[in-house]
Formats: structure tokens, sequence, C-alpha cells
């Protein structure tokens, strides 16, 4: 990366900061060079909140060779602009330091390690609509292409909705991508004042990798409700896609969406913006927060794990705690978060080795050992996170989706091509989730044309058009448990719309009463006979073999059941 383009990015960080009124500019030492990286420094406690203590561990940083960029005082991090070589184990010895780890693009969102939803899927597809769809096209408050959105009908959100639709003013932050706002199914839910981006497009690493490639806007930072990835989009488009005659409708079609970007234009996401982006989320009143991401190169952070060095170690141990303080802060303040399970088939309780991370830079992962008592996969092993395992029309598990008695707490609709093997619908497009997709991002990918006709290549990925008289907008079929994780947090949004304390502009209600109503509404599901589920009839081999353990009431398929949307909003009925 060129001295030039360094300064850039670090004043454009500076510029997004901004934006947050949560965060604290902190006092510079000088500027940026080639020689300099930015890090996400962490504060033990008492440097955190003890002002001595905190301007001594500053006082430090500097010392050490950093440049403060900024701080997150609600997380006890500071972003700080260091040296490349040793840096964050000299800054780790530092009185009042507890970590320190890279700010590089650290993760895909969804597809990037092992099942990659935004590929071009392999072998034909074929879109046959099941007769019960067709049935749903008539209920009230339904929109054209419902009918083949079975995931509403498994959460029973179609019936749900003639009791409560959702309240505006229910707000649900979408930490992903961003969203297109201009999409017909979401302009009239998106709260574009609250929405922030808390991205910088990087065109290239430091190594000269191509990250985002060429920055589209000045400064390199993306408007708002602006996704030139999709995830995002068809992310809030399954959560509160508007029931407005047009297209497709979500889970809660009447609650309010906030766009809170965290991912790249790549699908690359960064451990600071995460952070930043659920305090302010929190801060802003946020009732709910789909998190639709993991938080490393690494799918497993370990603290000490001997293949790792110093330096990875401390990434890790640092990823851990910081994601847990900004996890703690939004529950505090009110927000109840969902997670998705993860995409890579593994029992999240007995995990296999890793051989994926770390996942970037490209090339450069390594065989570990996972030691369930010190690594965590973040932020589905976070601290206040209800975890979402995800299933296919028939109720199965997805072969692609991690599962477990430690951390899924309930099963949702995510997708699964392969179901009803011996059926008409088996490797059809209906079994998978049909939801709003980004214009740019389709056509970036060769979806669509400039003038928006769906390619050979877009119909192989799953792209749909929909026209409605002169009004055009696009949707995607695709699976993953981030295609779960939205059926649960519209349907946390409803149970807030219905029992919440209503006050002023804002209804409220605290995220463990959310989650023990989701919970003991769901619909029960036992293990599958036999509990070691195979998928080789599908042709996956045997890694992909689960074995489901726990009783009806509550196991690692299904948690407590699968999310019941009507159950939730109807309990003190039944």
């Amino acid at each position: 990366m060129t001295g030039r383009r360094r300064v850039l990015v670090a004043a454009a960080l500076l510029a997004v900061s901004g934006l947050n009124p949560g965060l604290a500019q902190a006092g510079t030492a000088g500027s940026a060079s080639t020689a300099l990286i930015d890090y996400t420094v962490l504060l033990d406690d008492g440097a955190a909140r003890d002002t001595v203590a905190h301007d001594a561990a500053l006082a430090a940083i500097r010392t050490a060779g950093g440049t403060v960029l900024r701080e997150n005082p609600a997380t006890g991090v500071v972003v700080v602009a260091g040296p490349h070589a040793d840096f964050a184990e000299r800054v780790s010895a530092a009185p009042g330091v507890l970590g320190a780890a890279r700010s590089h693009a650290i993760n895909r969102l969804p597809g990037g390690q092992g099942h990659d939803e935004e590929a071009t899927p392999s072998g034909p597809a074929v879109t046959r609509p099941r007769p019960a769809e067709v049935a749903a096209t008539g209920r009230a408050g339904m929109d054209p292409l419902d009918a083949r959105l079975w995931g509403l009908r498994m959460v029973r959100s179609d019936l749900a909705r003639e009791r409560q639709p959702g309240d505006r003013r229910v707000l649900v932050g979408v930490l992903d991508s961003g969203i297109d706002a201009t999409h017909p199914d979401l302009a009239p839910n998106v709260d574009r004042g609250l929405s922030r981006n808390f991205v910088v497009d990087i065109p290239y690493d430091e190594n000269g990798t191509v990250i985002d490639g060429p920055c589209e806007f000045r400064g390199c930072v993306d408007p708002l409700n602006h996704d030139d990835y999709g995830h995002g989009t068809h992310v809030a488009g399954t959560t509160a896609a508007a029931a407005n005659g047009f297209g497709v409708s979500g889970v809660a079609p009447k609650v309010t969406l906030v766009d809170i970007r965290v991912g790249q234009d790549s699908g690359y996401v960064f451990l600071q913006p995460v952070l930043d982006a659920i305090t302010y989320g929190a801060d802003i009143g946020l009732n709910v927060m789909d998190l639709t991401f993991a938080i490393d190169p690494w799918i497993y952070n370990c603290v000490d794990n001997p293949a790792d060095t110093p330096e990875q170690q401390l990434q890790q141990r640092t990823t851990i705690i910081a994601m847990n303080r900004a996890l703690d802060y939004a529950h505090r303040k009110g927000v109840t978060l969902v997670n998705e399970t993860g995409y890579t088939h593994d029992d999240l309780g007995r995990p296999h080795p890793d051989t994926l991370s770390p996942n970037y830079p490209p090339g450069a992962a390594y065989p570990r050992q996972i030691d369930n008592a010190t690594c965590r996969a973040m932020p589905i092993e976070g601290n206040h996170v209800i975890g979402v395992s995800g299933l296919g029309p028939s109720g199965v598990k997805a072969d692609y989706s991690n599962y477990g008695v430690e951390q899924v707490s309930l099963a949702a609709p995510g997708g699964f091509r392969a179901d009803g093997l011996g059926t008409p619908w088996h490797m059809t497009r209906d079994n998978q989730i049909l939801s709003t997709y980004s214009r740019v991002a389709a056509t970036a990918k060769g979806w669509l044309t400039e003038a928006g006709e769906v390619t050979p290549l877009g119909e192989t990925s799953g792209m749909l058009k929909h026209c409605q008289g002169t009004a055009c907008a696009f949707y995607r079929w695709a699976e993953s448990t981030s295609r779960a994780a939205p059926h649960v947090s519209g349907t946390a949004a409803l149970v807030i719309s219905q029992y919440g304390d209503r006050r002023a502009s804002r209804v409220t209600m605290a995220p463990d009463r959310v989650e023990y109503v989701l919970l003991s509404t769901a619909q029960p599901r036992p293990c599958p006979t036999p509990r070691l589920y195979s998928y080789a009839p599908i042709g996956r081999p045997p890694e992909y073999d689960a074995y489901c353990e726990g009783a009806t009431e509550f196991n690692g398929f299904y948690g407590h059941g699968i999310v019941d949307a009507f159950a939730a909003v109807t309990r003190g009925e039944r």
C-alpha cells in the first residue's frame, strides 16, 4: 500500500468514526506512514474506567510507537496506527493494555469457510413451486411472491401478522454488508437517518492483495443504504420486507430496519467496525440486532493454541474479550442479539480440527487442533447471543449448518437445496430462501446486465426479476444459517411489538424476556432416528454426518425448537 493510500484510508476511518456519537476522538501523535498499520488495542478494566490509568495506557501506546486515532469507550478499545514489527506484543506488555489485534480484513460474510453462499452453485437447479405454496397466495397481508416463501409458513409468520405485523417504533439493526434501500420492498421500512456505514473500502491490503478493488466513491466510503455485496439486502428482506403488495414480505413487515454496515464490498469483515457498530446500535436504542457474520481470520479464536504465534494468540484473545464487552454493552442497553450458528457443519461443542484458519491472507491456513475449553467461534459463542441453526423445508437440519447443545437456542428455515431426496422437489430452487437482492451487487457479479436483465450466470446463481406494471425489482434464492437467523430476528421484533413497554416514541423489552418468549413458544422437534444423521445419500463425505444429542424439549439440532412467530404473539391465549 502506498503512503498516499495509507493516509487516505486513515483519514476515511476518522471520517467514519465521526458518524458515531458513541466514539470519542483521541489525540494523535504524528501522521501515518507506509510503515504503519491499524491495530485494535484493548485496555484492561482499570485503564478503561480510571482516568489516570487510561492516560497512562495511552502514553504507553505512544511510547511503543503507536499513533492513537480514536477510542470506543463502551468497549475500552483504542484504534491505533502502529509499526508492523512486533507492535502487538510490545504494546500488550504495557501497563493497562490487555491485548492488540491487527485491523485487517479478517473474515468473509458467510461464504469464505467451506460453504460459499454467494458463489455460483454447481449443477442445474429447477424451479418447481410446491402445491402448498400456491394455496397461500390469497392470504390477507401477503405479497405476490410470498407463495414461494415456505420459511414464512414454517415459522407461522403468515398467521402472526394477522395479530401483530410489527410496530414501526421497534428497530431491527442489520449488521451486514449494507441494505439496498432503493429496493421497493425495503424502501418503506429502512430508517435512513439512523443508518450508518462503519466501513472504509480498502482497494488493496499492505501486501498488494486486492480486497475491494477501486473505490467507487470519494474517500473510499460508500453512501448509506448501499450494498455492493448483496448479503445484507437478502437478510433484511427476510427480516422485514414491507407487506406492500409488491414482491415479497418479511417476518415482521411493519417494523423499522436500520442499516448498520460492517462488511466490505468484497464481503470481508473487520473487527473494529463490528465493535463500533454494536455499541452505536445499542446507543441509538435498537431493539434487535441481526449479527450475520463471524469475527476472525480464525474459525475458532483460541487463547493459547500452541500452533499459533504469540501475535496470533494476542489477536484471538483480543477478539474474544472485545466482542464480549460489546455484546455485554448491547445487552445492558436492551438489545436482543441473534446470530447464526455458522455454516461449517461442525458440532460447536466438539469441534473438528481447524484446517481453514487463518483465512486471511489467502493461503495462510494451517491445521490446528481445537480445544473446546479455550477456543471460541465469535460472536456465536459470545455472551447473550441467541444461536440459530438452519433447516430445509422438510425440517431436516441443513448439511452445512453447525449444531450442538452448547450453542443452538433455536432452529429456523435457512434453505437446503438437496432436501427432499426421492421427491420432485430435490435439488430445486424452491428448497432455498427467496429474498430481496441488491441490483448493484448482482450487476457487479455479472448476474444482471446494465439494463437489468438476468444473465445466464444470474439464472445459475438464483436470481429472479419481478415486475408489476413498470416497476421491477430483484430477488435471489440462497441458503445458509444467515438466512435462518433473520427469521428469528423478525420474530423477536414481533414479540417486542406485542409485549414491549410503550413510552412515547419507543418500545422496549428486556432481551432476557424476549428470549424467554422465543424459547418457550418454539415448536419442539425431536432428534432424527437414528440420531447419527448421514448426508451420504446426497453425496456428502462422512465429516458431514451429525450426531443429534438431547431430548425433544432441547437438542443439538433444534435447540428449544423451531421458532414460531404465531405462538410467540398469541402465547397468552393458548
